[in-house]
């Protein structure tokens, strides 16, 4: 790693940490922060080579790598909520590192994204397709990516706007970071692990989401009895941008009851 990462804070009271997805940055994370920070101490860590931590470089690149480097900065009894790839890094987190948790939350996310005979998921094929394209025009495979994150929703064509005007105020991720990212994504099978999870985590899934599909919620939750999964009706892959107010509500009831001392 060539330098400690940045973090970004707002507000103070109970830690939450957010983790962002694949392609983009912690910008994504904008239009929530203003409905959080008056009651909670928000934190937004921009992966390794995405954001304000594109020069961060991890070799290897990989899953144990980037979920040590990003546990070194995460608060003592923080909630960490990670999104799609970051829900990913989140989950080895709490494997790893689950002393440093209160609870695991994820959105849109799966311990395993690429599509199997025995798990719903991705086409191996479009993950290597996004591979193929990723060198010769970024923008235009980041646009048909968000564009599939956003298919199913009610505000497709918002959604994707909204999520292109926050990432674009960041610098663009670093190519080891992208093609890092999608072989992540295609490769990572947490499922055995997850059965030695020992904190509590709480899964969104998104009733239109095309990337993860709703299906998984009842093996999701046969995986450990601290999990937990909810779907959400009316939005697709980021439904904290389709309905920031109802995506919070839901957020701030499923979050366990931070512990007292006591005498």
């Amino acid at each position: 790693m060539s330098q400690k990462l940045k973090i970004s804070s707002y507000g103070q009271g109970r830690a939450l940490v957010f983790l962002h997805g694949w392609g983009v940055n912690s910008g994504v994370w904008q239009p929530i922060i203003p409905l959080l920070e008056t009651q909670y101490r928000v934190t937004c860590i921009d992966l390794p080579g995405f954001g304000l931590n594109r020069d961060v470089e991890v070799e290897p690149y990989s899953m144990d790598g980037i979920a040590d480097v990003i546990a070194e900065a995460l608060p003592d009894n923080c909630t960490l909520i990670g999104w799609s790839l970051g829900g990913l890094i989140a989950q080895n987190i709490a494997l790893r590192w689950p002393n440093k948790l209160l609870q695991l939350v994820t959105i849109c996310s799966t311990p395993k994204f690429a599509k199997s005979n025995d798990w719903p998921g991705i086409d191996p094929k479009i993950l290597g397709q996004f591979s193929q394209q990723l060198g010769s025009d970024f923008s235009k495979t980041l646009d048909r990516f968000l564009a599939i994150q956003a298919m199913g929703s009610p505000s497709a064509r918002q959604d994707v706007k909204a999520l292109k005007q926050a990432i674009e105020a960041y610098p663009q991720p670093s190519s080891q970071a992208l093609m890092g990212g999608l072989s992540l994504l295609e490769e990572t099978d947490l499922r055995t692990a997850l059965k030695d999870l020992s904190v509590p985590f709480h899964a969104f899934l998104g009733r239109l989401d095309s990337l993860v599909p709703v299906k998984i919620a009842e093996s999701v939750n046969g995986l450990s009895s601290y999990i937990t999964t909810e779907v959400i009706t009316n939005c697709a892959h980021a439904p904290f941008m389709s309905d920031p107010e109802d995506f919070i509500s839901k957020l701030t009831h499923c979050l366990q009851p931070f512990p007292t001392n006591s005498q």
